[in-house]
């Protein structure tokens, strides 16, 4: 094919959607295929032969690199080099860069006839892609047909291990030795079973503002750096994001959460919230819905400084009996509570005491951050039987900045009367410490970090039903680090971690 003519089968997303709609209303049959396509096998082939000959248009659309979720060093080739490989296929008819921030976007935009997706897929990871297909199809998919291509089933993760070598020893030694204990299927059928927990999450609820701005020069009158506004990102943050979170996972999710009568913003938190939650909001009357706003220099992606818009005192006697009254009769409904407690008011301890009355297992996080360093501490509550903290936050706990974290971990977890209580190290994984006190150790996964804001709500969410489902601490601790992997690639919490897209990572880790 001459290289002109495979560059013009390269399309934007919205030229795609206009011939797309065309096609269709001259009776044409739109196949599209999606994915990163990164390794043009034999296996590539054949589905897209088959989706061809299913149709009469082939579309095909390429993950742009920022959204590629793979595993390490992915994708191999740049998205340009990828669309340009497939558009240099004959079967082709037209390919698109796309987003995928949100899983399948393009998809809905496109609206094919059918989307085709292949036979490795319906054999390798049928335990994943069930779940997509069958339960999810419409929320990622709309109302498009899934086609399955026959065709050779290749496994592109053992193609890939032939030339290139990605994570650190340790972590293949790691990797090599707990596939030998847990095997892909294994940890599929684990997690969706959790699919019939009912969950409750109780926590403060936090709007996240992203203000992108770019640095013009120093004020020559003041000490003072001068920025130019670019553009802003309103996301739901806090218990909110976790509720999200978790409704992935779990059919039957309810957020217990404290907004504020000023300034309430509840339309934008129904808005934003997955349709299997059900949001039971109280108002506090001397404040407004927490905002965080946050403001980045865009082109290096820093954070520079962060403005609360906040009353972080705790709320009155008669309001706290109001919200324990409810709580009384909300908590027994539930299989699993999960308090995330941001230290912002909301869970006084009576409030606790009441939760902790009432729950069938109770999964705690406090969190530390700017607003509350130093005074919200996991030393407030005892008898949790899952708990899961960063470093920073349990070495404040304990008063503890240089002994060894495992010994650090241990003792909180005994003092506290903790069963499971998991530390997340950041580039050193995770520990975690069972009611025996045997410790596991977890190497991290991810290798690409865009944003770590949000990164240790998702791993809560996905330890918390999982410890409670029963699996060992080890499994769980693993399948928290693949959240956490897929969660820092995340701008703050624009979107929620997304079970297939930890499967995913866990089918690539797991060979």
């Amino acid at each position: 094919m001459k290289e002109d003519t495979k560059n013009n089968k390269i399309v934007s997303l919205d030229e795609l959607a206009s011939k797309v709609e065309t096609f269709k209303n001259n009776k044409q049959v739109v196949i599209q295929s999606h994915g990163v396509f990164d390794l043009i096998h034999p296996g590539i082939i054949q589905h897209l032969e088959s989706a061809k000959n299913q149709g009469n248009v082939l579309i095909v659309t390429i993950i742009k690199d920022k959204d590629v979720k793979k595993g390490p060093n992915r994708p191999i080739f740049p998205e340009k080099l990828r669309a340009e490989n497939i558009a240099a296929l004959t079967i082709v008819d037209f390919v698109c860069v796309v987003d995928d921030e949100k899983p399948f976007d393009s998809v809905n935009q496109i609206n094919p006839d059918f989307l085709a997706r292949g036979q490795a897929y319906k054999e390798q990871d049928r335990h994943l892609y069930k779940e997509i297909y069958e339960e999810q199809q419409e929320l990622f998919f709309g109302k498009t047909n899934i086609l399955e291509t026959p065709g050779i089933s290749f496994d592109e993760s053992e193609i890939k291990k032939n030339f290139t070598e990605n994570y650190p020893d340790d972590t293949k030694i790691f990797l090599e030795s707990f596939s030998k204990k847990y095997n892909f299927k294994k940890i599929a059928d684990s997690l969706n079973k959790l699919k019939d927990m009912n969950v409750l999450v109780i926590g403060d609820g936090i709007i996240d503002e992203y203000h992108y701005c770019e640095p013009l020069g120093k004020s020559g009158k003041t000490n003072l750096i001068v920025f130019k506004y670019q553009a802003h990102e309103t996301f739901v943050g806090g218990a909110i994001a976790i509720a999200n979170h978790v409704a992935g996972i779990c059919n039957k999710v309810e957020l217990v959460t404290l907004l504020g009568k000023k300034n309430p913003k509840d339309d934008l938190i129904k808005e934003n919230i997955k349709p299997n939650i059900i949001g039971t909001f109280f108002y506090r009357d001397d404040g407004p819905t927490i905002v965080k706003k946050r403001y980045l220099h865009q082109y290096l992606n820093q954070k520079v400084f962060e403005v609360n818009f906040i009353n972080d005192q705790p709320i009155n006697n008669s309001f706290e009996k109001e919200i324990i009254s409810s709580l009384s009769s909300i908590v027994p409904k539930y299989d699993l509570v999960l308090v995330s407690d941001f230290g912002h008011g909301f869970i006084t301890p009576n409030i606790f005491a009441a939760i902790k009355k009432h729950s069938k297992f109770l999964s705690v996080n406090t969190q530390t951050n700017g607003a509350n360093s130093g005074y919200n501490l996991i030393t407030k509550y005892n008898g949790a039987d899952f708990v899961c903290l960063d470093e920073g936050e349990v070495r404040l706990a304990a008063q503890e900045k240089y002994q060894n974290i495992e010994t650090v971990a241990k003792n909180i977890r005994e003092n506290l009367n903790i069963n499971n209580f998991i530390v997340t190290l950041g580039k050193k994984g995770s520990l975690g410490v069972t009611h025996k006190n045997t410790v596991n150790h977890t190497p991290i996964f991810s290798t690409r970090v865009l944003d770590t804001i949000g990164a240790g709500d998702a791993y809560f969410s996905y330890t918390a039903p999982c410890t409670s489902s029963g699996l060992p601490l080890d499994l769980v601790s693993f399948i928290g680090n693949a959240a956490g992997a897929i969660a820092v690639q995340i701008m703050g919490n624009k979107r929620a971690v997304e079970k297939y897209e930890v499967l995913e990572l866990i089918s690539e880790l797991i060979h």
